[in-house]
């Protein structure tokens, strides 16, 4: 693996099937990452898994940065789709990021989670 590739950032977002009610955030939306510190330009690779649904339609996922902010939205299809969902951003410039996971229904957000990455410059922060 070179230094221009950064090992994989796994974010997992697990939504649990609670009816009406989606209970505390945290019960609904769970971050992992594999490292929180990369080096510039780095290019972040991030899994979401979301457990299917008949109201998942989309999920936006973002890294919001300092100087730079990059996101993706993936369009679900609800019961049937696909657990996991594969993203990548490239070239993120040395800062700290915010990465987000949303899941939205078609008429609210039906769970979300943060979690802190930091990308340092070649000549260290």
């Amino acid at each position: 693996m070179t230094r221009r590739t950064i090992a994989w950032t796994c974010l997992t977002a697990l939504l649990a099937l609670t009816g009406a009610t989606h209970g505390d955030a945290r019960d609904v939306v769970e971050i992992r990452l594999h490292g929180r510190y990369f080096i510039e330009p780095a290019t972040v690779r991030i899994l979401v898994a979301v457990e299917p649904d008949a109201e998942n339609r989309a999920l936006r996922i973002e890294a919001d940065g300092d100087q730079m902010y990059r996101s993706s939205e993936l369009t679900l299809t609800g019961a049937n789709d696909k657990r996991l969902h594969s993203i990548e951003f490239r070239n993120l410039p040395a800062g700290s990021y915010t990465l987000r996971a949303e899941v939205r229904s078609s008429h609210d957000i039906r769970g979300s989670a943060t979690h802190d990455l930091i990308v340092t410059g070649s000549g260290g922060q």
